[in-house]
Order: structure tokens, then C-alpha cells, then sequence
């Protein structure tokens, strides 16, 4: 079984893994954004030439323009003339945070639980078939990733989340669950994990994953895939309930008078 890095390298190259939909500079500025923000691109780390991330997204260099563009507009890039040149990654939490606070504001609540009902259906499936096929050598590298989870940080008990549901995926395996979970955690992850900003939330992790893991040992299939979907379903109660406080907190515009 390949070491759980693998899974994270494997995490970035779908980030430059070609666009299931047509290309457009708005998925493509997505896609960048959530990495970015999830950490999965660092601060400081060079970006493929437009030309190399318009063939490896298959969309147009002018697709890929647009889209770095609009990174730049955000702050999340910054783009250096001459030799040592290129576009580069900035990390910087406030702009992080003011990025994706916006897109859950601009998400709808039925399109948050849609994001729940396809996760829950991946990687729910995922658990299921892997408490059928897990190995020993398996459930320990599952246990082995439990306690070395770092949950003292909200990006370190992000990471531990998508380290487990990829060894999950790869238990099952099934090459289609690992792509499919690998794309999820790209470009919804960043998303779905915000309830990892609070401390509870990253103690209710790790005792979904140690349930997930002793329905695995039990060879339970059933209790795998609802230990996965309830730890998953919390988390997108959560954002919807952040949505709310989002939207309650944002400043109100002052009505405009008709003598102006």
C-alpha cells in the first residue's frame, strides 16, 4: 500500500488533471482558488506557464489567461516578468479567508446539500466496500494516519481528513472511487472542511475516523459508510449554519434616496 505522501502527491497532480466540463476561465479560477486556499499550492510556489496549464486543464491558453488573471485580481497571484519570472502563489490568510468566506455566501443552501449528497455518495461508498476488502497491513495504515492526524490547526486537521478518506478510497480499490474522491477533495474540500476552523469540530473528526476504523476492523460495511456519511452531513450543517452568520454579518447598504 503506498504511503499516505503519495496520496497527497497524487492530490496535487489533479489539480492540473484536465476539467470534467467544458473549459471555462471561471472552473479553471476555481479550481487554482481551492487549491490555493487548502494549501495544496504553497505561498511562493511557481505555477505552470499559461501554455503548460492550458494543456494539462485541456482548455485554451486564452482560457488559462483569463483565469490567472482573475487570480491575480484576488491576490491569490502575482506575476513576475524576465527569466526567473512566471506566476507565483500567495498565500495570505485574510485574502484566503475574505475568498472563500464569498463563495460560501454565494453557494445556495440546496447547492450545499447537494455538495453533501455527492460526497456522502463517494466516499460513504468508498468506507462501505473497503470494511469488505481491507487487509491487515490496510487497517493499519489507517490507524497509523488516526495518530499522526495533527489536529492543532485547522489546515493540519484538514490534511488528516483527506489523508484517511484517500487510504479509504485506495483500500476500496477501486480506481474510479480514488479518482472521483481525489477530485472532490480539489475542488470541495477547501469547502466542505471549514468546520475544522473550531476546535469541537476537529475532536468529532477523529472519533468519526476511529469509528470508520472499527467498523472497517468489524468488517461492517454498513456502519463504515454511515460513520463516513453522519461525519460528512455534520460538516455541511455547519457550513450552512456559517452561511447564516455570513449573511446576518454582511454590512447592510444604505438606502438610496430618490433626490439624490
Amino acid at each position: 500500500m503506498p504511503q499516505a505522501t503519495a496520496r497527497t502527491d497524487a492530490t496535487r497532480a489533479v489539480v492540473f488533471s484536465p476539467l470534467d466540463a467544458a473549459g471555462r476561465a471561471e472552473l479553471v479560477e476555481q479550481r487554482l482558488t481551492d487549491a490555493i486556499v487548502a494549501g495544496v499550492l504553497h505561498d511562493g510556489e511557481r505555477l505552470p506557464s499559461e501554455s503548460e496549464l492550458a494543456r494539462s486543464l485541456g482548455v485554451a491558453v486564452v482560457t488559462a489567461r483569463e483565469a490567472l488573471e482573475a487570480l491575480r485580481d484576488k491576490g491569490l497571484v502575482r506575476t513576475r516578468r524576465g527569466r526567473d519570472g512566471g506566476s507565483f502563489v500567495v498565500y495570505d490568510r485574510d485574502t484566503s479567508q475574505r475568498v472563500i468566506d464569498a463563495r460560501v455566501r454565494a453557494l445556495s443552501r440546496i447547492e450545499l446539500r447537494d455538495l453533501s449528497l455527492h460526497c456522502i455518495a463517494i466516499a460513504g461508498m468508498a468506507a462501505e466496500v473497503a470494511a469488505d476488502r481491507a487487509s491487515d497491513d490496510d487497517l493499519q495504515s489507517l490507524v497509523d494516519l488516526d495518530a499522526r492526524a495533527d489536529l492543532s490547526t485547522a489546515g493540519g486537521a484538514r490534511r488528516a481528513i483527506g489523508r484517511f478518506q484517500l487510504e479509504v478510497a485506495a483500500i476500496s480499490q477501486s480506481p474510479r472511487l480514488v479518482h472521483e474522491e481525489l477530485r472532490l477533495q480539489a475542488e470541495a474540500g477547501p469547502l466542505l472542511w471549514l468546520c475544522q476552523r473550531e476546535q469541537d469540530y476537529r475532536d468529532r473528526s477523529g472519533t468519526a475516523r476511529r469509528a470508520i476504523i472499527e467498523a472497517i476492523r468489524s468488517v461492517d460495511p454498513e456502519g463504515a459508510r454511515r460513520a463516513t456519511s453522519e461525519h460528512i452531513a455534520q460538516a455541511v450543517e455547519w457550513l450552512i449554519d456559517e452561511k447564516a452568520r455570513l449573511e446576518a454579518s454582511a454590512p447592510v447598504a444604505a438606502p438610496v434616496s430618490p433626490f439624490a
